[in-house]
């Protein structure tokens, strides 16, 4: 398993982490579910589930073992007359937090994170409210360790990011979503109507988002990765085309931030199935000469960060060069962070011959010599 550091939490967690649908589905699981996830290291869980069956089970599961693993546990979500429900009662959210910790077994959780919100005024709310209060008070008891919060708005997300209060945002991360404007209207992101027509390139709001939270430092847990499987079918997949699981998880755990893939899986097969992307080829991840190909979406010009371009004469790492790029034009200066890694790339774009040969190679037919030229510019030697 390959860790990333989460932001500013300091944690380090596996790339492949997962959600909890399969454990919800069948507690009973549960235990077999979190043996896999140990002998492969894989040490993230999404726990947005309040279903008290999955909470005990998990609980039990998890004795001996607890400090083996981050928990992403979820604020706001509670189980109420037989069902899930979630809930901006400040009442409710202590009552059902509470009873989180008590199932499962713990006085203590890696991530609490504010469930689901998708609009502007509910983070507005949040923020200024009860919510977040108690977020922070558990925050600094120490029985949370960072706040986070899930959404599919980028518009409500990046002004949780750009509050300071959100450490760890849980997002839908995919190569169609990616594609659509912000909208509080969650169904809109896979509806037919919104991929009628032709698309160019990845919304900008949705890349201000992703660049901001890599330079605030805050870490991206990804939701989503598969489109609900949409995307895994090429009958139903709104690019008209299928994606392979490793293409999927290959494409978001490229975009900037993004730490950890909470993969949905249902069974303790799916589950070994995913984490085979470990051992997995460059050839099986590649998914750039797949999103070359859908019909009616293009990402012509726009750098997708997938290292077609290499390798460079010069031994420059382009992607990383431009990812440091598009980060300070996002910034409209240059972080302190940025600048200090950019500083120990062992080749750096000053390195340029502009021999052109990963422009030859790149499936998006990105101006790559123009970029390193503009780094060299901003970043000097």
């Amino acid at each position: 398993m390959k860790y990333r550091v989460l932001g500013r939490t300091g944690l380090s967690v596996g790339e492949i982490g997962f959600g909890c649908e399969g454990m919800v589905e069948h507690p009973e699981w549960t235990e077999a579910f979190i043996d896999v996830m140990e002998a492969h290291g894989a040490n993230c869980i999404d726990l947005y589930a309040p279903h008290p069956d999955f909470r005990d089970a998990l609980g039990k599961a998890l004795q001996g073992r607890r400090d083996t693993f981050v928990l992403q546990a979820h604020l706001c979500t509670i189980w109420k007359d037989g069902q899930y429900k979630r809930t901006r009662d400040i009442e409710d959210v202590k009552a059902g937090f509470e009873d989180q910790l008590k199932r499962l077994r713990t006085d203590h959780l890696e991530i609490g994170m504010v469930h689901y919100v998708d609009s502007l005024s509910d983070w507005q709310q949040i923020q200024d409210g009860d919510i977040m209060k108690y977020a922070l008070k558990l925050k600094k008891d120490g029985v949370i360790g960072s706040i986070g919060m899930s959404s599919h708005n980028p518009e409500a997300a990046l002004s949780a990011v750009e509050s300071g209060l959100v450490d760890v945002l849980m997002f839908s991360v995919n190569p169609c979503y990616d594609l659509q404007p912000g909208n509080e209207n969650l169904e809109l992101l896979w509806a037919p109507e919104s991929y009628a027509k032709p698309l160019l390139n990845m919304d900008p709001q949705r890349q201000r988002l992703y660049e901001t939270c890599q330079r605030l430092g805050v870490g991206i847990t990804v939701m989503k990765a598969f489109g609900g499987g949409d995307l895994l079918n090429g009958d139903i997949s709104p690019a008209g085309k299928a994606l392979t699981p490793f293409q999927c998880m290959s494409y978001a755990l490229d975009r900037p931030a993004v730490a950890s893939i909470m993969n949905g899986a249902r069974t303790v097969e799916e589950m070994k199935q995913n984490l085979d992307y470990e051992d997995a080829s460059d050839e099986e991840k590649d998914y750039a000469a797949a999103l070359a190909s859908f019909p009616n979406i293009s990402w012509k010009g726009h750098c997708m960060y997938c290292s077609h371009c290499a390798p460079c004469p010069q031994g420059i790492d382009v992607a990383a060069v431009t990812k440091f790029l598009n980060l300070c034009k996002a910034q409209g200066d240059i972080p302190e962070t940025v600048r200090e890694h950019y500083a120990v790339l062992p080749h750096t774009a000053s390195e340029c011959i502009q021999c052109g040969a990963c422009e030859t190679r790149c499936p998006f037919s990105v101006d790559i010599r123009r970029n390193m030229a503009d780094a060299a510019a901003l970043f000097g030697k």
